[in-house]
């Protein structure tokens, strides 16, 4: 987050944090491969959306609200809520599987496909992953493989009513294929870069890429 230092909650949940990637806690050495297997090992269902924050949960109005998209693209792009809007609007279904062991089936999404707005952008040869900054100051990184994958949305709406502030509304990343937080809550802007690079979680112990389903809980180093 921009500054976890100043909210004791925040930096609470951080050290835990640490904490578990340094012990590998909820790892289970179990590999598993999605084709085959819906829940990846050491994952539990669960038929809430548990919220998961470091204790902020910024207020964005419609007014307020921007995406900018910037970096090694053709076009850079600034979009602001009509504008987005305006996009291609898509719905998808996919299942969302948290770091933190729970996993929950069949989310009903709408919003923007991530491939629809790189048709707009154009990232040149050079780019090879992208950063993900929200309103709250959180990073967090992603291949560009994995951001351009087909079932990634720039998501507006769950279950049919737009998403809560809490939940990352009135816009957030969904990239269903990999740890739930790699897509980014309250998402404002979006680098795409020549060179992949840790983000605030994956600075504090967790791993790069974040595959469920090879358990890529917490970084190798």
């Amino acid at each position: 987050m921009a500054d976890e230092t100043s909210d004791p909650q925040a930096t609470k949940l951080t050290n835990t944090k640490r904490k578990w990637a340094a012990e590998g806690r909820f790892l289970t050495g179990r590999i598993s491969r999605p084709e085959t297997d819906r829940l990846p090992p050491g994952q539990h269902l669960v038929k809430n959306w548990p919220v998961l924050d470091l204790g902020q949960q910024p207020q964005i109005s419609e007014l307020q609200w921007r995406l900018d998209v910037r970096g090694a693209v053709e076009n850079t792009l600034t979009l602001d809520w009509a504008g987005f809007l305006s996009l291609p609007q898509s719905q998808s279904l996919s299942d969302i599987h948290c770091v933190t062991t729970w996993s929950r089936y069949d989310n009903r999404w709408q919003g923007v496909m991530v491939r629809d707005l790189l048709d707009l952008v154009h990232p040149t040869p050079e780019a090879n992953a992208v950063m993900l900054t929200s309103f709250d100051g959180y990073t967090t990184n992603l291949l560009l493989s994995d951001f351009a994958a087909a079932d990634a949305l720039l998501a507006t709406h769950w279950e049919g009513e737009p998403i809560s502030r809490e939940h990352g509304g009135p816009m957030r990343l969904v990239v269903p294929h990999l740890y739930f937080w790699k897509s980014a809550k309250w998402l404002t802007r979006i680098e795409f870069i020549r060179e992949d690079r840790p983000g605030f979680w994956e600075k504090n112990g967790y791993h790069l890429r974040g595959d469920p389903w090879a358990e890529q809980r917490y970084s190798d180093d």
